[in-house]
C-alpha cells in the first residue's frame, strides 16, 4: 500500500507568448500566444513556418521580414484554453508590445478568466527559465505569489547572452538601440549582447573581430559574471549552425561543472531579428532556487 499523499491540486495554470524558446527538459509545454512573421504580403504565425522555411525565405525573399506581437485575441485564446485562474508570463515589455496586448485580454476576460500578468523583463531561453519556475510552482500546488517570487529569484540570477554573425537584421528591425550606440561605426565587429535586467532592453557587453572569437567572448562573459568553478545551468540556443552550441558548451564545461543543460533552436520569429547564424544561452548558478 502506498501511503504517499497525492500532490496538491494546482491553484493556477501558466501561459506565455512566442518570445520564449522552449526546452524539452523544462516545464515549458504551456499554451502560447504566438507571434507572427510577415514577408511582404505573406504572414505566418510562428507555428506555421519552420526554421528551414524561414532561412529559405531570408535568402530568397526580397522583402525584409517583420514580426508582430500576439493580438489580444491570441492571449484570450491561450488563457481560455488554460483554465479559470491563469498566470500569463510575457516577453520583456522593453522589447515587445505583447504585455500590452495581454493586458487588453485580461480586461476583456474579466468575470470569466482571472488572468494575472508577469513581465519577465527578458526573452528567449531566460524567459523559458521563468516559465519553468511558474509551471513548477503550479505543479506543486503553490500559490501565484510563490510562483512570482520564484520567477523573480530566477530572473535575478540568470544572465542571457547572445551573439550574431551580422547586425544587419537587428538594424533593419529597429531593435539595435544601445548596441548600435556602443559599437558606433564598427558594425563589422561581432557583438556579445545581453538584456539589461533593469530596463529589459538589449545592450552590448562585449565584441570580437570574428564570429568564433565572439563565441569565446560569450563564454568568457558567463565565467566573468558567475565566477570560474561555479556550477551552472545552461539553456543553449543556436540558429543555422547546431555546432555553435556544442562549441560554447565545450568552453564552459572546461571552466564550470554543468549541472543541467539543454539545447534548442532559436524560434523563427526571434530568428527574424538575429539573422540565420546566431548563438545564445541563459546561464544561472547551481540548483533552482526552490531546490536549495
Amino acid at each position: 500500500m502506498n501511503d504517499t499523499p497525492p500532490p496538491p491540486a494546482p491553484q493556477f495554470t501558466v501561459i506565455t507568448d512566442g518570445g520564449m524558446d522552449a526546452y524539452a527538459t523544462l516545464r515549458n509545454d504551456v499554451p502560447v500566444a504566438p507571434f507572427s512573421v510577415t514577408f511582404g504580403n505573406r504572414t505566418y504565425r510562428m507555428n506555421e513556418i519552420s526554421r528551414a522555411e524561414l532561412y529559405r525565405e531570408l535568402q530568397t525573399n526580397p522583402n525584409h521580414p517583420t514580426s508582430s506581437q500576439p493580438t489580444p485575441q491570441d492571449w484570450m485564446d491561450a488563457a481560455t484554453q488554460a483554465g479559470q485562474d491563469v498566470l500569463g508570463v510575457t516577453v520583456s515589455a522593453g522589447l515587445s508590445g505583447s504585455l500590452n496586448a495581454a493586458e487588453q485580454a485580461r480586461q476583456a476576460l474579466e468575470g470569466r478568466v482571472r488572468l494575472t500578468l508577469h513581465d519577465t523583463r527578458t526573452i528567449s531561453a531566460a524567459q523559458a527559465f521563468q516559465v519553468h519556475a511558474a509551471a513548477t510552482a503550479a505543479a506543486r500546488g503553490e500559490t501565484l505569489d510563490t510562483a512570482r517570487e520564484w520567477m523573480r529569484a530566477v530572473h535575478e540570477e540568470t544572465e542571457l547572452y547572445f551573439t550574431i554573425e551580422t547586425l544587419e537584421y537587428l538594424r533593419r528591425g529597429g531593435r539595435i538601440g544601445r548596441v548600435q550606440a556602443t559599437l558606433g561605426g564598427l558594425l563589422n565587429l561581432k557583438p556579445v549582447i545581453t538584456v539589461d535586467r533593469a530596463t529589459g532592453t538589449y545592450t552590448n557587453v562585449g565584441r570580437a573581430r570574428s564570429y568564433r572569437g565572439a563565441i569565446e567572448a560569450l563564454a568568457a562573459q558567463v565565467t566573468r559574471r558567475h565566477g570560474e568553478g561555479t556550477p551552472l545551468r545552461l539553456g543553449l540556443l543556436y540558429g543555422s549552425v547546431r555546432e555553435d552550441a556544442d562549441e560554447v558548451l565545450a568552453h564552459l564545461s572546461a571552466r564550470h561543472p554543468i549541472v543541467w543543460s539543454d539545447v534548442a533552436g532559436v524560434n523563427p520569429v526571434l530568428n527574424v531579428h538575429t539573422g540565420p547564424r546566431a548563438l545564445g544561452l541563459a546561464a544561472a548558478p547551481g540548483a533552482w532556487p526552490w531546490e536549495r
